[in-house]
């Protein structure tokens, strides 16, 4: 966290950052939260939507009904049901009757260790959007993006009237994003990337930790391209005799802390699954083989 001293953090304060949009950063900078999570609203007439709420914070919950004013909040949104995009919906709705509308509720026990936030019990969207359905207010239309592949509910939200896509943890500037199983899942990941990246029409992103992404479609191919490499790097571990996770994490993982180890083995897991799913490699039990060398 050293690494944020410096960095502008205006908590529970609305900034005006593009047309049509506000942001309201929450005061629960992490190390899978960057300077904190970026709750944003959406419009400037007579209704806004509220996308990723974020932690159930009195300073932050306070901040964003400043922000709203007079306004009738036509939706509260959210990305996902990580603890640190939506615990903030129950008291938000309870305070100003707004519908819940967005990803679908999901809860799990996680067998791995954590690499980002828990996921919240109490979600109870009134609403949940499919792929490619919309809501809209004075002046603003919000098209829901499935992207799963981070969480398996996984929704981004496109502002057509002016390019922005709202990207939650699935693309992020600062950090790559957490796929960890089971419910994490890296084929439907690469699968949701692809699918931004043919999307033209996006002129910035806006994650939820973080900052703005002005070239998105040269980051998402780069990210694309850094998880080609890292199952390409899996490969070679398994042909080098290196079989088990715990073999190859230390060596894919040079320098990074070792407190972060099993997160990143996780990773490794998720990619692993994918490369099974293809037929390029197969378990047993603890270990893994290429498909090549049983035929």
């Amino acid at each position: 966290m050293d690494a944020l001293k410096d960095i502008d953090k205006p908590y529970a304060v609305s900034e005006r950052i593009a047309p049509l949009v506000r942001r309201v950063l929450a005061r629960n900078p992490s190390p899978f939260t960057y300077t904190g999570t970026q709750t944003y609203l959406v419009g400037d007439g007579a209704d806004v939507a509220v996308i990723d709420p974020g932690p159930a914070d009195p300073e932050h919950i306070e901040a964003i009904l400043e922000a709203v004013g007079k306004a009738r909040i036509a939706a509260i949104c959210c990305t996902h049901t990580h603890r640190d995009h939506s615990p903030a919906t129950v008291p938000l709705k309870a305070l100003t009757g707004a519908p819940i509308v967005g990803c679908a509720p999901l809860t799990l026990d996680d067998d791995g260790p954590r690499a980002d936030a828990a996921f919240d019990p109490d979600y109870r969207p009134d609403r949940v959007l499919a792929d490619g359905e919309t809501i809209s207010g004075e002046g603003w239309t919000l098209e829901a993006v499935a992207t799963p592949g981070h969480t398996s509910n996984h929704l981004c939200f496109a502002l057509p009237e002016t390019g922005a896509m709202f990207t939650g943890d699935h693309v992020m500037g600062w950090s790559t994003s957490v796929v960890s199983p089971p419910d994490g899942d890296m084929t439907a990941y690469l699968a949701s990337l692809q699918k931004l990246y043919e999307r033209e029409q996006d002129a910035i992103y806006f994650p939820a930790h973080g900052p703005a992404v002005e070239k998105p479609r040269q980051l998402v191919r780069g990210m694309i391209g850094h998880r080609r490499q890292r199952e390409r790097q899996i490969l070679r571990q398994i042909e080098a005799g290196r079989e088990t996770i715990a073999e190859m994490v230390p060596l894919m993982y040079k320098g990074v802390d070792e407190k972060l180890w099993p997160a990143a083995g996780r990773s490794v897991l998720a990619h692993l699954l994918d490369l099974e799913r293809r037929n390029l490699v197969k378990r047993h039990e603890e270990s893994w083989s290429l498909m090549d060398k049983l035929q």
